[in-house]
């Protein structure tokens, strides 16, 4: 899938704390005690939710349609880009049955499945890059679950709130 361009709105809260939220991803929402820190958050927001939906992506709201809810004021706009993950693909193996039961028990130990094992393991052969500490000490794989499979990330500069249509 090609790259999405999705309009972010950012607020300002109580005390100082920045708010961003996705018009397209209700529910997507982030927040920081700075400007800087409210984006980081929205581009991850945004991975992990383009991760949940990646077989059906809504189409990105031009920010002059995005409707705002009642007593929102908006501080700016800014456009996050977001490369959606490779989609998934099943496919048949024939393995030796010892082979699999020590896959099995290798991903029960690292708290995943057997597809997320084998294409964990498929990675890591293909990455010339060490192998994880997290691997190398059996701990769960929780650190290699938390990142989200697309990439986000924050595209041009933030546009000064102009109020559109409200809802």
């Amino acid at each position: 899938m090609k790259r999405r361009l999705y309009p972010v709105v950012l607020e300002g809260g109580p005390r100082g704390i920045f708010g961003a939220w996705f018009p397209d991803f209700p529910g997507c929402v982030a927040g920081g005690k700075s400007l800087e820190e409210a984006i980081a958050k929205a581009e991850t927001a945004l991975a992990r939710a383009v991760d949940a939906l990646a077989e059906n992506l809504p189409e990105p709201t031009p920010i002059e349609r995005i409707a705002l809810p009642k007593g929102c004021k908006p501080l700016a706009y800014f456009i996050v880009g977001v490369d959606p993950p490779d989609p998934s693909e099943r496919v048949n193996i024939y393995l030796p049955k010892s082979l699999l039961a020590r896959v099995d028990q290798k991903a029960a130990q690292l708290g995943m499945s057997r597809s997320s094992f084998f294409g964990l393991a498929a990675s890591t052969a293909l990455d010339p890059s060490p192998t994880p500490i997290y691997l190398r000490a059996g701990l769960t794989a929780l650190r290699a679950s938390s990142e989200p499979r697309s990439k986000a990330r924050k595209v041009g500069k933030l546009r000064a709130a102009k109020p559109p249509a409200r809802k």
